[in-house]
């Protein structure tokens, strides 16, 4: 299962960065400013948020290959329907059903991995979810390869279509283990009374900031190298290879954590990601590369921690916590480009993307509220 995991967070992070790193293919075809931009990275955000949601209590009651198998099949079919010239609503769709299906296998796989690993879940929860910044990482780099052989910029969206479409394939013949029996399955009440739990409330924080930063530097790399240092398009989507290579390897960088992977780390991620993107912006820095790969790699830890936590807070409805902890995260990734964006169009890019260091504050910020929950079980 692990295996299966990676592969289809790597077409997960394809996705993530079809929208920033087609952006002015995508501005000049289909007539967007940068707020419009931000809008259809919303709209991924928003099908994100409705299928990780909607996947917990279904995970938590329900056969898991079916689920899985549906939601990979979803994917592919919104993204294979993508193509040249058309129209802005018709993209918003595709874009929101792509995000329904790439949510909900994201709480599939991430409750698959708290069942089986338990309190330990931290560490293999960051090499399942390094799939997704290498996905986005290779993601750039296909698409300067289609590009340069005349494809248009729908091209991208079904090579991604069809990747979904082979992980369904393997999927058809991994083991997956069996729901809990009906008599230890959570009863609607239960899930009810997770949905409404102070203790989810740190978790949903920390993950609306962080996914809100991740989505906003992925769309907006383009713009902000143009603004920043007159560069062309290439530097832009190289920035946006180094942001995830840095997530990737902070992901990996949770393995070699000698203390536990707890809220502690997660503060000094946010605290950190907050003075790189303010330095950036006060320094001009015109090396975007370098700015955007050191931002991944200071959060890069955050979400695989974030998700862990939430589903090890509540063992007997782990499908429903982690979906409801990504779905706030999704959220976050729907409200927060879209501010961005409008804040680029009134002020620039360079000060958009600086406005994202208040959410890595955001993020530290939401572990206070987390050390109020696990302090006192150490």
């Amino acid at each position: 299962m692990p295996a299966l995991g990676f592969a289809a967070f790597l077409c997960f992070g394809v996705v993530l960065i079809l929208v920033g790193a087609n952006q002015q293919e995508l501005a000049r075809d289909l007539s967007l400013d940068l707020a419009r931009s931000g809008l259809l990275g919303s709209a991924l955000a928003l099908g994100l948020a409705l299928g990780v949601v909607g996947a917990g209590p279904l995970f938590d009651r329900y056969p898991r290959r079916p689920l899985f198998l549906g939601a990979l099949l979803l994917a592919a079919a919104a993204l294979l329907g993508v193509a040249p010239g058309m129209s802005f609503p018709r993209a918003l769709l595709h874009v929101l059903i792509a995000g329904v299906g790439v949510g909900a296998y994201d709480t599939l796989i991430n409750a698959l991995v708290v069942e089986r690993f338990g309190p330990r879940a931290a560490r293999p929860m960051a090499i399942v979810h390094a799939g997704v910044p290498v996905g986005a990482m290779l993601g750039p780099a296909a698409l300067g390869a289609l590009a340069a052989q005349g494809l248009p910029w729908s091209a991208s969206f079904q090579l991604a279509g069809a990747g979904h479409l082979l992980v369904a394939l393997w999927a058809l013949f991994a083991a997956f283990p069996a729901p809990e029996a009906a008599a230890t399955r959570p009863g609607l009440r239960e899930l009810r009374a997770v949905l409404s739990a102070p203790a989810l409330l740190p978790f949903a924080g920390v993950a609306f900031a962080y996914v809100g930063v991740e989505s906003g530097l992925t769309i907006f790399a383009l713009p902000y190298a143009r603004e920043t240092g007159g560069l062309d398009d290439a530097r832009g989507r190289l920035a946006i290879s180094a942001l995830w290579g840095g997530l990737f390897a902070g992901r990996l960088a949770v393995l070699a954590l000698r203390g536990p992977a707890d809220e502690r780390v997660l503060r000094a991620a946010g605290l950190l990601g907050a003075a790189l993107l303010a330095a950036g912006a006060l320094l001009h820095l015109a090396q975007v590369e370098l700015l955007f790969g050191a931002v991944g790699l200071a959060l890069g830890c955050v979400y695989p921690i974030m998700i862990a936590l939430a589903g090890q807070a509540f063992p007997r409805a782990r499908g429903t916590a982690a979906g409801i902890a990504a779905g706030a995260g999704a959220l976050g990734g729907i409200a927060v480009p879209w501010l961005t964006g409008a804040l680029g169009d009134a002020l620039g890019a360079r000060l958009a993307v600086a406005s994202l260091s208040l959410w890595c504050l955001g993020i530290a910020a939401g572990t206070f509220l987390a050390k109020l929950h696990f302090g006192g079980r150490r």
